[in-house]
C-alpha cells in the first residue's frame, strides 16, 4: 500500500502519527524542491529503525571524533578496510577493531537518526510518499528502535521554539557576527557549549555551516545564537561580512526594496534601478536586492543581464520562489524556451509546496505548454 501527497495538504506530523497508529512497516520518503533536499525513514511496526537525509551534517565518524570517542586514525583505518573490500559500515568496523564499544555506537547512531527525523518533521512544504513493504538490508550501523510519539513531542517543542526565534533567525542561512560590545568585553560568562559555538562565529559562516562544522543540530546552534543575540554578544546578518564587527543595516535593504517597488508602480524603472544600485553598493550579497534588480532589468528589456543577476540571487538564497519565475522569464526572452520551462516548472512546484499566495499558477502552466510546443516546432 502506498500513501503519498503534498505536505501542505497532510502535514508531516500527521503523516508520522498515521504510521504510528497503524503500526506500519515500510519506507517513508520526503522531498522538498524548495530545500533541494530529500530524506527517508525506515519503520518497522510503527517504530523508527533508520533514517537518512541527503544534507546530513551529522556524519557518524565526525561526531565520534569530535566527542573524543575515537581519533582520525581510527576513522582512516576503518575507511582503508572498506577500500580493501570490507562491506560493513564504518561504525560496525570501529566496534570490531576495538575503537568503540557497541553501547557507544548505539547511542550515537540513535542521536544521528533522531536528528534526521526531527529535521524532516520541521518541513512544512514538500511531498511525502510511504510504501508499505518488508524491510530488507536496512543500512543501519547499529540496531535501534525509536518511538515516533517521543519524537513528535520533541518536534512540537522545537516548532514552538523556532516560532519564538523566527523574528531574529528567519532561516539557518543567516550569518551571526560578533558585536563590537562583545569584542571589547573579555569577561563573557558562557557555558562550554556556548563557547564552542562562539568560537565558530567569524561573520562568514551561516548557522547551517556552523552546525555542520560542529556536528550539532541546526536547531541547537540556532537556539544558542538566539540567546547570544538577546545578550548583545552577536548580531544576525543576512549575508557574510568582510569584517565580523560590521553590522549592516537591515532596514536600509527594506527601504530600498520598498522604494524600488513604488517606483515600478509609478512607471519609473530607471529610478528603481538607481535606488537598487545604491543599496547594492552597501549590500552586494543581499538576495532580495539582486532579485529586485533582476526584475527591473527584465522590465527594461535587458534579459541577459537579468539572467546573470537572478542566478546570483538564487545561489545566495534558493528559497526566493519569485526569482525562479523571473529567471524563467529572462530565459524565455532570450529564446531559450526549454530552460525557461524548467525554471517556470520549479516555481510552480515551490509555490504549490509552500501554499504560497499570489495568484494562480495556471498562466505559467499555459506558458510552459506554449513554450514546449514552440520549441518542439522549431527543433523539428
Amino acid at each position: 500500500m502506498a500513501i503519498e501527497g503534498p505536505l501542505k495538504e497532510l502535514g508531516i506530523h500527521d503523516v508520522f502519527q498515521l504510521l504510528d497508529l497503524n503500526r506500519k512497516t515500510g519506507i517513508l520518503r520526503v522531498t522538498s524542491s524548495l530545500r533541494h533536499n530529500q530524506g527517508g525513514v525506515w519503520l518497522e511496526s510503527g517504530v523508527i529503525v533508520y533514517a537518512e537525509i541527503r544534507s546530513n551534517p551529522h556524519q557518524l565518524g565526525q561526531m565520534l571524533v569530535r566527542a573524543g570517542k575515537i581519533n582520525e586514525a581510527d576513522v582512516q583505518r576503518a575507511r582503508d578496510l572498506q577500500k580493501d573490500g570490507d562491506e560493513r559500515r564504518i561504525g560496525q568496523i570501529l566496534t570490531t577493531i576495538g575503537a568503540l564499544t557497541p553501547e557507544e555506537l548505539e547511542r550515537y547512531v540513535r542521536f544521528q537518526v533522531e536528528e534526521v527525523v526531527l529535521e524532516l518533521m520541521s518541513w512544512q512544504e514538500g511531498y511525502f510518499s510511504f510504501v508499505e513493504q518488508e524491510l530488507v538490508d536496512v543500512p543501519v550501523e547499529s540496531a535501534i528502535r525509536i518511538r515516533i510519539e517521543a519524537l513528535l513531542m520533541e518536534g512540537a517543542r522545537r516548532i514552538d521554539e523556532w516560532s519564538r526565534m523566527q523574528r531574529k533567525i528567519p532561516h539557518v542561512g543567516v550569518v551571526p557576527a560578533l558585536t563590537a560590545a562583545a569584542a571589547e568585553d573579555g569577561q563573557l560568562d558562557l557555558l562550554p557549549d556556548e563557547w564552542e559555538v562562539l568560537a565558530m562565529i567569524d561573520g562568514m559562516r551561516d548557522i547551517r555551516g556552523i552546525a555542520t562544522s560542529l556536528a550539532k543540530s541546526e536547531f541547537d546552534v540556532a537556539k544558542t545564537i538566539f540567546g547570544m543575540e538577546s545578550a548583545d554578544i552577536v548580531a544576525i546578518l543576512s549575508r557574510p561580512s568582510n569584517s565580523h564587527l560590521v553590522i549592516p543595516d537591515a532596514s536600509a535593504v527594506e527601504r530600498a526594496v520598498v522604494q524600488a517597488e513604488q517606483q515600478l508602480q509609478d512607471a519609473d524603472p530607471e529610478g528603481a534601478r538607481s535606488a537598487l544600485e545604491l543599496a547594492l553598493n552597501d549590500h552586494p550579497h543581499d538576495a532580495r536586492l539582486l532579485m529586485m534588480m533582476g526584475r527591473v532589468l527584465l522590465i527594461t528589456e535587458r534579459a541577459g543581464e537579468a539572467e546573470e543577476i537572478l542566478r546570483r540571487a538564487l545561489r545566495l538564497d534558493s528559497s526566493l520562489a519569485r526569482a525562479h519565475r523571473l529567471l524563467g522569464d529572462a530565459l524565455a526572452r532570450q529564446g531559450r524556451l526549454r530552460e525557461a520551462s524548467a525554471w517556470w516548472g520549479r516555481w510552480i512546484t515551490i509555490t504549490r509546496e509552500m501554499g504560497a499566495e499570489g495568484g494562480s499558477t495556471a498562466p505559467v502552466e499555459a506558458a510552459i505548454k506554449a513554450a514546449q510546443t514552440l520549441d518542439a516546432f522549431l527543433r523539428a
